[in-house]
């Protein structure tokens, strides 16, 4: 695959990007036939759109410059129009459940394929640790949807992951103080390392806030315990994924970054989606993104005197990112780092980190006499979901 060359790239022009009610109202994948690859995709580029609309909010509201306002309004309200037409692509008969074990594959085949391919060695430590830990959710909510709903996550998934504990949910839970990371430098970061840290970020904080809007959806006590349990962890994880960027970019820099790794996920998704129809969306939202990399570049050039291509490390992205089976790399972090923990923003084996480490007393609090991850599996009997009741509410 060739790389992605994001200054060589023919865009959309921005006045030409709005979309009618008809083209955002798109029409969802078949859950039962669809490629599950597809589908991480579909929830991937959603949680890549809603990053954009939020940040660029957030960089307005600290912004007291008026044109850069109104760049970012007219790119926000196409990254807005971009994010509910990708998110519509998910059918409504997909329950609930089914879409987490989707999200759950996005953080364990994304995390994986960053890791492979990333070229600072800190931040590959950070991808591999995460990646065990989102590789357990994705076990504790199979039992769930068992259990709840009568379903087999490998069956609906394709076999195209391993389902088994990973690192156990019930230990991931530290101090905030735990999850800082050491950050790398702006001006040597490689192109591929700042991408991947966008893509992880947004990827994370999409999952986060799905589980919390979504979770209290159910009815069942256990269910609700679950969702609320893993949602903390995915708050720890954009928490220490977003430490590993450097603080001291502009919000200018932010900006320009954060719009190429739009059009680059973009561009990923299209090299490899197996679908025409939506390799084809996926090729026109690339075209409109690079419309947004124009203007940021015009925003960093005018208002900081930057060049672009410094900025970014250089001029094009080597590899894609690919959704693809991972079994045999996880299977190996697995096998040698299922035990780890954060001490001291490094990572060593639990039972050499002293006694006083503050996860130790904050896990215990969090834990108390009830942990939803550890109940979802002994609940399961093969009574399917009035035995899930019934260990609920015996905490």
């Amino acid at each position: 695959m060739t790389a992605f060359r994001p200054f060589d790239e023919k865009g959309t022009p921005i006045e030409e990007q709005a979309m009618s009610w008809k083209e955002l109202v798109t029409v969802p994948y078949d859950k039962k036939a669809v490629d599950p690859h597809t589908r991480t995709r579909v929830i991937l580029m959603n949680g890549i759109e809603n990053n954009a609309t939020l940040t660029k909010h957030a960089i307005a509201r600290l912004c007291p410059k008026p044109e850069v306002k109104k760049a970012l309004a007219i790119t926000r309200r196409v990254d807005s129009m971009q994010q509910q037409a990708v998110n519509w692509m998910n059918p409504a008969q997909q329950t609930i459940t089914e879409t987490t074990l989707g999200f759950e594959q996005v953080a364990f085949d994304l995390t994986a394929n960053l890791a492979q391919n990333e070229e600072d060695a800190y931040q590959k430590a950070t991808l591999d640790f995460a990646l065990l830990e989102d590789f357990d959710h994705l076990y504790r909510y199979a039992f769930l949807y068992q259990q709840l709903e009568g379903g087999d996550a490998s069956k609906f998934l394709k076999d195209t992951i391993d389902i088994k504990e990973g690192r156990p949910t019930r230990v991931h839970h530290r101090h905030p103080s735990d999850e800082m990371r050491r950050s790398w430098d702006k001006n040597t970061a490689s192109p591929k390392t700042k991408m991947n840290y966008f893509t992880i970020v947004s990827a994370e904080q999409q999952t986060e806030l799905f589980y919390k809007s979504h979770g209290q959806m159910y009815e069942d006590e256990l269910a609700r315990g679950l969702y609320t349990e893993i949602a903390d962890v995915e708050e720890q994880h954009v928490t220490l994924y977003e430490s590993l960027g450097d603080g001291s970019m502009t919000p200018l820099e932010m900006n320009f970054l954060m719009e190429v790794n739009e059009a680059y996920n973009y561009w990923s998704c299209a090299q490899t989606e197996s679908d025409p129809r939506f390799r084809q969306f996926w090729e026109e939202m690339m075209r409109d993104e690079i419309g947004h990399v124009r203007s940021a570049m015009d925003l960093l050039q005018r208002f900081e005197n930057k060049d672009p291509e410094k900025v970014l490390g250089g001029d094009r992205i080597e590899v894609p990112i690919v959704f693809e089976e991972t079994k045999g790399y996880v299977n190996r972090v697995l096998e040698e780092q299922r035990g780890l923990q954060p001490y001291n923003m490094e990572y060593m084996p639990e039972h050499k980190v002293p006694k006083d480490w503050p996860s130790f007393a904050y896990r215990d609090r969090l834990n108390g006499r009830w942990t939803p991850s550890e109940v979802v599996v002994s609940a399961s009997g093969g009574r399917g979901k009035e035995r899930v009741k019934v260990q609920a509410r015996q905490r």
